[in-house]
């Protein structure tokens, strides 16, 4: 097999689940077909034609110490269509630009409206714009992840999951070229932070509760009191960070799945997405991570109880959405974390 993370061939003893790079000591789980995933970075066909040592020349250069990586799929024309994911995106990309000071040329955009081959949001290019993401990442760095789209379950083959599934997440091409699993973006975008570095991902899909397979789970106990469970892997396989940090906001927990009959609503903007913006560019001062979630599930509430938008959005957006779309089925957010800390008191900040 050949090493996705430092191009090195390296023999896999016939019927083995898992090998480890002779050069780079990086662990790997042999799938079914013989590609290398997990721990030793991306397959080769991943790779072709784009380069082993950084992303393809089209994604915008790698400066300042702020980028994000935002991917919205509609499934256009397909069965499994949805009616937001794309309008997501942009409301993102609006977020992080205007609120929070992203550079509008540190964005990476993948949506299925994008004619640019290198910009649609096949499984190749999501890999590889996760690598970009991270490419070079030192401290200070501020990183952001998000998806809108569909998110699912397969079952777990190398034992590094409680409760024998992995989750997913669809790429446009997930039908011929199958899922990216929480394993494959674990490697990806939380082992390579280093020190300093800090991420943020926020998923807007049906059981995508802990698809970056993050060791620490929060959730509010009956009386009121929070608590972080130990959502380790049960094989004992590494799943965080090289020293940085990693926060994930879900749209739901893994068993749920997500709700249709919302019908083809160019005008929709995720239940979530929607919620997370909302809670976030209304807040007069930075928020603390509960204030946020707490926020973020109110209105949840709210549009769960009424789609039609009744908050005022900023002016350039309004006009473009007027419904929100619970496609990812949440209820509340969901928050999974690389280190345990008291949401009452860390403020939210990318």
């Amino acid at each position: 097999m050949e090493c996705g993370q430092c191009g090195a061939r390296f023999a896999v003893t016939r019927g083995a689940s898992s090998a480890q790079c002779a050069h780079c000591r990086r662990a790997a789980r042999v799938e079914r077909h013989g590609a290398v995933h997990g721990a030793v970075g991306f397959v080769r066909n991943v790779f072709t034609n784009i380069g082993r040592t950084r992303p393809h020349p089209g994604y915008p250069p790698v400066y300042g110490n702020k980028r994000a990586l935002l991917v919205g799929i509609n499934y256009t024309g397909t069965t499994a269509e949805l009616p937001g994911p794309i309008n997501d995106v942009k409301c993102m990309s609006f977020l992080l630009t205007l609120k929070y000071g992203f550079p509008s040329d540190c964005i990476l955009v993948l949506t299925d409206e994008e004619r640019d081959p290198y910009s649609r949001p096949t499984r190749s290019n999501i890999l590889v714009a996760m690598r970009w993401l991270v490419h070079g990442c030192s401290s200070g760095d501020s990183l952001v992840f998000h998806f809108s789209g569909h998110g699912d379950q397969e079952e777990d083959k190398d034992g590094d999951e409680q409760d024998g599934q992995d989750e997913v997440i669809c790429p446009l091409d997930w039908q011929l070229n199958g899922a990216i699993l929480d394993d494959e973006i674990n490697e990806a975008i939380v082992r390579p932070l280093a020190q300093g570095v800090t991420l943020h991902a926020i998923t807007d899909a049906c059981r995508s509760g802990t698809v970056l397979d993050l060791p620490n789970l929060f959730q509010i106990k009956k009386n009121g009191k929070p608590l972080w469970m130990d959502h380790s892997a049960p094989n004992g396989a590494w799943k965080n960070t090289s020293g940085g940090h990693a926060i994930l906001i879900s749209g739901c927990t893994d068993d749920e799945d997500a709700q249709d009959g919302y019908g083809h609503e160019t005008m929709a903007m995720g239940a979530l997405t929607y919620s997370f913006f909302a809670a976030a560019w209304f807040a007069h001062r930075p928020p603390t991570y509960g204030q946020l979630l707490q926020k973020t599930k109110a209105i949840l509430v709210d549009c769960n109880r009424d789609s039609q938008i009744h908050c005022d959005l900023p002016a350039s957006i309004l006009p473009h959405v007027r419904k929100v779309v619970n496609f990812s089925g949440v209820q509340e957010p969901q928050l999974s974390s690389s280190d345990k800390f008291d949401i009452n008191r860390k403020t939210f900040m990318l």
